[in-house]
């Protein structure tokens, strides 16, 4: 892979799907794939301390370019030792580029083929965003994988739209590659092409032949159905090299995590758990619950009989009750719970793939849930 620091080992693969048991050897240790990377955007996982994060069985941790370029900025983090020493994270750490930024901060943004204006979020004076500085900013932030800088457009959109930002990606991805300096980082590409299976390939055909030593899918969760999402993966991931390792960004419904997984995709990240715990909704085998409903006043069982995580100590009704008195406890547990439902779902899919019987995990899962 051109990345001393890093080996990538394919362990099996299943064989009634695509669904792959791999590792990601890091200079700050390894990750079993599949996995699902909690998200920290500004060096915290929102009311999450890194002892609570690593008891969930978090592995490795997302963290992003633009937000903590603007604030502390990426030279006081370096100066406080790097990003690792910086939020007291041993694991391994990936920062996205700021690419989803251009999409989620649009109406904010200028863009043109050097790279993108934003006006701050915070203040509104003006933050410019090229390939080479997003390099910059990851390579001071000292991050484990860094993304390269992509152009992200919400879904459905015209196909010239479409295509305009998917060469501009491809574009951009060359100049990061030549802009990255660090032997110590592991440089991802960024498939895109909106729901167009024929220019998704064509875009990871040309990705492919830069040679990264990883790759993405991204654009998607924009606004499209999960059915156009799996197609569009089912297009791209066999145009991927089978010995590098493969990331669905930003996609995190956990019925979406397995088909992904089913369709060969190694590595999740997303918002879902937290945000979700923040706001009463917690996940357990037998579908969703929402902590706010009058049925769990008195509802003396956990959230789960079998999860080791500490909100599972308490009953459902009084986890009602600490959102019902607006007290901090409540949505910190239910983000906890949250993680540890991810990570353990992560693991039960390890387990199975090498199994052999993913398929029937997969089904089991969605029966659970109501899905399908």
């Amino acid at each position: 892979m051109n990345c001393p620091d890093f080996r990538f080992e394919l362990l099996h693969t299943d064989r009634g799907s695509d669904a792959r048991r791999s590792r990601l050897q890091t200079p700050h240790g390894p990750v079993e794939m599949p996995t699902f990377m909690p998200v920290g955007t500004l060096g915290t996982v929102k009311g999450v301390d890194v002892g609570r994060l690593g008891e969930t069985g978090a592995q490795m941790v997302l963290s992003n370019t633009y937000h903590l370029a603007l604030r502390p900025g990426e030279e006081t983090v370096a100066e406080l030792g790097g990003l690792h020493k910086f939020m007291g994270w041993s694991g391994p750490i990936l920062t996205d580029s700021g690419g989803f930024q251009v999409f989620s901060l649009s109406e904010r943004t200028q863009i043109d083929e050097q790279g993108v204006t934003f006006r701050s979020h915070l203040d509104g004076s003006p933050i410019e965003l090229s390939p080479e500085r997003s390099i910059a900013i990851q390579e001071a932030l000292g991050s484990d994988l860094v993304m390269v800088f992509d152009h992200v457009i919400g879904l459905p959109n015209s196909p010239e739209a479409v295509a305009e930002a998917t060469w501009r990606s491809v574009r951009w991805a060359e100049r990061c590659k030549k802009a990255s300096t660090r032997d110590d980082q592991m440089l991802l590409a960024i498939v895109q092409g909106g729901l167009d299976a024929g220019l998704r390939r064509e875009c990871a055909k040309e990705l492919v032949a830069m040679d990264f030593p990883g790759y993405a899918v991204g654009g998607l969760s924009v606004g499209e159905k999960p059915v156009d999402m799996y197609r569009t993966l089912e297009a791209t991931v066999p145009e991927l090299p089978e010995d590098r390792p493969r990331y669905l960004m930003g996609v995190g419904r956990p019925e979406d995590l397995l088909e992904a997984v089913a369709r060969g995709i190694d590595m999740f990240d997303c918002v879902m758990p937290t945000r979700n715990g923040r706001n009463a909704l917690v996940y357990t085998d037998e579908g969703p619950l929402r902590l706010r409903n009058a049925a769990h006043v008195l509802e003396k069982r956990p959230l789960e009989e079998h999860c080791p995580c500490p909100a599972c100590r308490y009953s459902r009704g009084y986890l009602r009750h600490l959102f019902q008195a607006k007290e901090m406890l409540g949505p910190v547990l239910a983000s906890i719970h949250n993680l540890t439902y991810y990570q353990r779902l992560m693991a039960e899919a390890r387990e199975a793939i090498v199994e052999n019987r993913f398929p029937e995990f997969r089904e089991e899962k969605l029966r659970g849930w109501g899905v399908g």
